[in-house]
């Protein structure tokens, strides 16, 4: 399709009421004003002239046609803007469902061509493939996700709503291994651990879908819940596929019901043993609370300053854990 086929085909008022774009007569039967989607304004100053295609804002002096108009809301060059025109658009584009989906794929793809990440893996224990794969382990470079995502036909504002860029159409992920965090078998959320000066734990707004894996721990009678998911993928290669994750000590009611049901599930807290007693206490509080749902609660106890994760980088074998299951005390 050429260039005055594409502007023909396409009209720039529909393209920005499929944005959600609110807008009002002004003036003549051709012209609609409202609110500047290019940048912030609490006063109407972008107006869109129906008839000749075109759109002018007063605001931030910035106007054309709707290929310019792409260029500036989608953050793409004159060409990538053409090819994100001549799309069709997937019925499930604008779904966050299917943006999170696509970019756990490409998280994915990433991994394997980054050498950095998968060094970062075999370091935190993690050299299974197998593993890496069913747990869809992926890695985010920084700065080559939002291209990819609105070539795909998803718009930058459904990367923002997702929490997946910033305002500015910077990734939110920049040297980071990303774990996908599911629920009923979908992509909720995607969590980032970063391994440079960063903040180390990251996560996208919104929920994180209850316990990590759960649709695949669920079936178990006994379950071993783990703070972090490098303890959980450190257990789940040496066999505790039973190994669930909370995120962290404090627990959401969704996770708690989760654990105590049905009730009498037998539930092992593999928690840091910290110097400071921090994780200790930890799992005393949340053993309180999940006897008073019904479950029944044992403590394992691993060598002083050890988490899961550490305990085999140095070391342990399946054997030495399936140790420490057995001299779980009962809570």
């Amino acid at each position: 399709m050429d260039l005055q086929q594409l502007k023909q085909r396409l009209s720039l008022l529909d393209y920005l009421r499929q944005q959600h774009w609110t807008l009002r007569p002004a003036g003549n039967s051709s012209e609609f004003v409202g609110l500047c989607p290019l940048h912030p304004e609490t006063h109407p100053s972008f107006y869109v002239n129906a008839q000749k295609n075109l759109f002018y804002c007063h605001g931030c002096g910035q106007g054309g046609d709707l290929i310019r108009f792409v260029e500036l809301f989608q953050h793409l060059s004159f060409r990538e803007s053409l090819a994100y025109l001549e799309r069709p658009n997937p019925p499930s584009a604008e779904s966050a469902a299917a943006v999170l989906e696509e970019t756990t794929a490409f998280y994915q793809r990433q991994l394997q061509d980054r050498g950095e990440a998968r060094l970062y893996l075999e370091q935190r224990g993690v050299s299974d493939p197998a593993l890496i794969q069913e747990l869809r382990i992926g890695y985010a470079h920084g700065g080559n996700l939002r291209r990819h995502l609105t070539a795909q036909g998803f718009s930058f504002a459904l990367l923002q709503r997702a929490g997946l860029v910033s305002r500015q159409g910077f990734d939110a992920f920049y040297h980071r291994v990303v774990f996908p965090c599911c629920q009923d078998g979908r992509v909720v959320n995607l969590y980032g651990r970063s391994f440079g000066t960063a903040f180390p734990h990251r996560f996208l707004p919104g929920s994180r879908g209850g316990l990590f894996a759960w649709g695949a721990v669920r079936q178990f009678p006994t379950v071993i819940l783990v703070e972090g998911l490098f303890d959980l993928a450190v257990l789940w290669q040496a066999g505790f596929h039973n190994t669930t994750c909370s995120f962290g000590t404090h627990l959401t009611p969704t996770q708690l019901r989760q654990l105590s049901h049905p009730p009498g599930r037998r539930v092992f807290l593999a928690y840091d043993q910290d110097e400071n007693q921090a994780g200790q206490r930890a799992s005393q509080a949340l053993a309180r609370q999940l006897r008073l749902l019904g479950a029944v609660v044992f403590l394992v106890m691993l060598p002083n300053g050890e988490d899961p994760n550490s305990y085999f980088i140095h070391g342990a074998s399946a054997a030495d854990f399936a140790r420490c299951l057995e001299g779980a005390q009962p809570l």
